[in-house]
């Protein structure tokens, strides 16, 4: 709204603007926030534009002529430009420009001819006599000083043609700190009418320079980039119209990127370390000259980073270990702070480089729920440059320098994409196969700048409106089960209008081309919901019973017990991103979460949801109460709390597409269809009570869980059949086992069980990755058999002992190879029943197996106790190796101890790596040598 009103004084009062003069004026390049066109023509190029900078105000004029031609334009921008009301204060006017004091007599303005001087209110000047006053101009800007500067830049870039133009140009020496630069480039002319609001132009997304000389520089003597090894990097968005990739992945990915910003240079290293690396000494000392532009002066390295202080050294730059200072040609530096932000940027705007390395991906692994784009400090200085680190992951590979020529023509560049796409949309080009291979990156990096909700910035804005345009016109596809997505343009469409939603400043104009057909559902007002947690090291869901409709909003009034205490709201279950699927079946996103940091909170999801309040780890509140304005009511069965007849009369009717059953130690969210002709749902509770106290039974745990697990069930999930996590995900498709006691009495519930053994596995009693898919199931062996009365050959077909035995045999013929002991074959060494040896020819072995009457592996020689007895020891241990020899080694002496008995023949049998030093702690202990691998032995 601030630019808009600035916007609006400059061009009070004008209707059109006819440029068709014997004047050529130059496009002009914006960046930053601050800066804002006023004149564009219908191919989008900038012919006047505004800004700010430090506490003063600059326009600029794509020609010098425009001075005398447009007066009211300039008596307007004299007004918006001088630092106090009124007329006080003189406007300074460059000596050469006699006949602009001539047009402004009329005014009751005191004007002054001459060079530029301190103590004036606003100077005006063109863009071809500022070089030797540069320095005090920008002085004179920061202080609040007003500027009004004009010039083309074409007809020098003509007569200097080996010059960069958006450094050298005497102008651009001044205008470019407050984010304007003015181009070689011609600017087409013609009359051009006024708009009522900043002028936005599709067209006006391009690039500001090809960057080929800057490349040649940068990759003089560098044929690769060498980035094997452990560091981790993340992704760099480029986006800026001065900005561009450096080094990509193999996978087209930027890793390092470089910017032009005001004055200065920018060069982002997406980790560190890679300032550290010999491999990359010479980019690195290309990188450092570039930024110093043959100034030799100071190289300012943060004293933290001493080993690139040893690879930049070798420029033969003055180097040295320090903080930041103004003083200092060039600043090296990690993006972890922003300490030093507002300084930084100024630095690099008036004339300073920036070598800037980290990454962004482990704040937001430790920062859940942050936007990186707006909340990473490093974000924070880079934004305004066009650079961003991203919360993806690269991992290190050795990847080719590029090949410059193709880079500047075909290289992938955020704007160049978009406006390829705006292309197709609105002239019907076609995209190449390259450019159908960038959008699901366009996609991701639509998301990306998204969240950076800079509604300040002209540029920001204007991307906000072109995406919102696109979708306007092209719609979004209408996803679903019986009508998935898969073509990368329907997949950018669903990503960009799931997107570009959330930031409009008009949602609800987009929705109908997002969502056509919303059910219209009744309602509820002031709803109540009292809560109470206690909570231990993670959050929990607290479900409210009531859900909102696709882009419904409401109000929440927030207790003020939590508010500001890290609690959060989320619309919507399904917290799984598909995006990665080949085939979606919905957007890949579908919830919200919105920070509880007010006494009343307006939320909205575009896809709908059911509302919960999300309490973070080692909370604790009792009774506290939330009043939802206007929700939908949702079925919600709740143990202890719901009766019966209430849950068929009346709750399980709700409207809600969603419903919820909540038991002693789980929830279930599944879609209402499956719950409308429920008739027991205190059976179906009773059912998971004894299911889940016998899961905490066999991990040696409390029967009451510290926090319920949760089914969700969903028409597509993220990964398998079924995941592991906080909600579990499974397919819509076994929704009806959740809730069918008779089938599960007689076929079971593997893969649920499954997945709640995977919840309680624990690292060390594990052997990744042989054991991932293998322990969790002994909670569903121990389920089958104590609560579901299912012997394990009818619990999973996989355990049928013709099954079985044939994997013992293929595992030991192949050499007992730990890399080949993995689920249900390493599942035999922890328990397997005797059917699988009643084929074998026991006169070889005789004693070694008694068919049906001794158990003859862990489980059925030792029994479940000695399972709860291992994990109860564990529960305590402290000092648990880290690998997998060390750990296995462990477990055997844990288990042997615990059964009194030497176990390690039956390991060493089964090819673990027994050490000797194990074999002497459990010496004591008789030998199991009728073990049942006793004939593999």
């Amino acid at each position: 709204m601030a630019r808009e009103q600035d916007y609006h004084t400059i061009m009070c009062g004008l209707q059109e603007l006819d440029l068709q003069m014997n004047a050529v004026p130059s496009d002009l390049v914006l960046i930053g926030e601050h800066a804002f066109p006023l004149v564009m023509n219908p191919k989008g190029q900038v012919l006047m534009a505004a800004s700010h900078y430090g506490k003063g105000r600059v326009v600029v004029l794509g020609h010098e002529q425009y001075l005398t031609s447009f007066p009211s334009l300039i008596k307007n921008a004299l007004k918006w430009l001088k630092p106090c009301t009124g007329n006080a204060g003189i406007i300074g006017i460059q000596k050469s420009l006699r006949s602009v004091a001539a047009s402004l007599n009329d005014c009751t303005i005191k004007t002054e001819l001459g060079d530029f001087r301190r103590g004036l209110a606003v100077y005006i000047t063109d863009a071809y006599s500022v070089e030797n006053c540069a320095k005090d101009l920008i002085a004179f800007i920061k202080s609040g000083g007003g500027l009004i500067m004009a010039g083309q830049a074409w007809h020098w870039a003509g007569t200097h043609p080996q010059e960069n133009t958006l450094k050298n140009f005497p102008g651009n020496k001044v205008c470019s700190v407050a984010g304007i630069y003015i181009s070689k480039r011609y600017g087409k002319v013609g009359i051009f009418p006024v708009p009522k609001q900043i002028p936005y132009n599709w067209l006006a997304l391009s690039i500001g320079k090809d960057f080929k000389d800057d490349l040649q520089f940068l990759l003089e003597g560098v044929s690769e980039f060498d980035v094997q090894g452990e560091a981790i990097a993340s992704e760099v968005m480029v986006h800026g119209p001065l900005a561009f990739p450096i080094a990509l992945t193999p996978a087209g990915k930027a890793f390092i990127a470089g910017a032009y910003y005001g004055r200065g240079r920018v060069i982002l290293l997406s980790h560190e370390s890679y300032m550290n690396r010999d491999s990359l000494s010479t980019f690195l000392i290309n990188a450092i000259k570039w930024l110093d532009e043959d100034r030799k002066g100071v190289i300012g390295i943060l004293p933290s980073l001493e080993a690139a202080h040893t690879i930049l050294s070798k420029s033969g730059l003055d180097c040295q270990l320090t903080g930041f200072r103004k003083d200092l040609s060039v600043y090296v530096c990690t993006s972890y702070s922003d300490a030093q932000c507002a300084e930084i940027q100024e630095f690099v705007a008036e004339g300073g480089g920036l070598m800037i390395g980290g990454h962004a991906w482990h704040y937001a692994q430790t920062h859940c729920g942050c936007n990186v784009m707006t909340d990473y400090p490093g974000n924070h200085i880079l934004n305004k440059m066009g650079l961003s680190l991203l919360d993806n992951t690269l991992i290190g590979e050795l990847c080719k320098a590029p090949e410059i020529e193709q880079s500047c023509k075909e290289g992938y560049h955020f704007c160049n994409m978009l406006h390829r796409f705006a292309e197709h949309v609105y002239l019907g080009k076609e995209l190449t196969n390259h450019e159908q291979s960038c959008l699901k990156q366009l996609g991701n990096d639509c998301a990306s700048y998204l969240q950076m909700r800079c509604h300040d910035s002209a540029v920001y804005t204007s991307v906000v409106a072109l995406l919102s345009d696109i979708v306007k016109k092209l719609g979004v596809p209408q996803v679903s089960s019986n009508s998935p997505v898969e073509s990368a343009k329907d997949r950018l469409m669903l990503h960009i209008g799931s997107e570009v939603y959330k930031v409009s400043p008009d949602p609800d104009a987009l929705l109908p081309y997002i969502i056509k057909d919303r059910p219209k559902l009744p309602t509820v007002s002031k709803a109540r919901v009292r809560i109470s947690a206690k909570t231990e090291g993670s959050e929990e869901w607290i479900s409210t019973g009531l859900y909102l409709s696709p882009g419904m909003k409401t109000n929440i009034a927030v207790p003020p017990e939590i508010i500001r205490k890290n609690w959060q709201v989320q619309l919507g279950c399904q917290t799984d991103n598909i995006g990665r699927a080949k085939e979606l079946k919905r957007a890949p996103v579908v919830h919200e979460r919105f920070p509880l940091d007010a006494e009343m909170v307006q939320v909205c999801n575009l896809w709908g949801g059911l509302i919960y309040i999300i309490a973070p780890p080692q909370s604790k509140v009792d009774g506290v109460e939330f009043v939802v304005q206007d929700a939908v009511q949702a079925p919600y069965f709740k143990s202890g709390e719901t009766s019966v007849a209430d849950w068929v009369d009346r709750i399980r009717q709700a409207p809600s597409p969603w419903a919820e059953l909540e038991f002693e130690n789980i929830i279930m969210t599944l879609q209402s269809e499956f719950i409308r002709n429920l008739d027991r749902p205190d059976e179906v509770a009773k059912l998971w009570d004894t299911i889940m106290r016998s899961i905490a039974d066999l991990a040696a745990k409390p029967g009451k869980f510290p926090r319920k697990e949760r089914f969700v069930a969903d028409v597509q999930i993220s990964a398998g059949f079924m995941h592991s996590g906080y909600p579990i995900m499974m397919h819509t498709v076994s929704t009806t086992e959740l809730v069918n006691i008779q089938e599960a009495y007689k076929k079971g519930l593997w893969g649920q069980i499954h997945e709640l053994g995977h919840n309680q596995q624990r690292s060390v009693w594990e052997f990744r990755p042989h054991t991932t898919e293998c322990t969790c199931n002994l909670w569903s062996l121990y389920v089958h058999e104590k609560v579901l009365g299912l012997n394990s050959y009818n619990a999973h077909p996989d355990l049928t002992p013709e099954n079985r035995q044939a994997r013992i045999k293929a595992y030991c013929d192949g050499g007992k190879d730990l890399k080949n002991w993995s689920v249900w074959t390493a599942l035999e060494t922890y328990m397997q029943p005797l059917k699988v040896f009643l084929s074998m020819d026991f006169t070889r072995y005789p004693g070694a197996f008694r068919p049906l009457r001794e158990k003859s592996m862990l489980q059925e020689k030792f029994g479940w106790d000695a399972f709860k007895k291992v994990f109860t020891i564990y529960h305590d241990m402290n000092g648990v190796p880290d690998d997998n020899a060390e750990k296995m080694n462990l477990y055997a002496e844990t288990f042997s101890k615990v059964v009194k008995m030497n176990l390690c023949p039956f390991f060493k049998a089964w090819g673990w790596p027994i050490q000797p030093r194990t074999q002497e702690k459990i010496s004591h202990l008789p030998e199991w040598s009728n073990h049942p691998m006793v004939q593999y032995a």
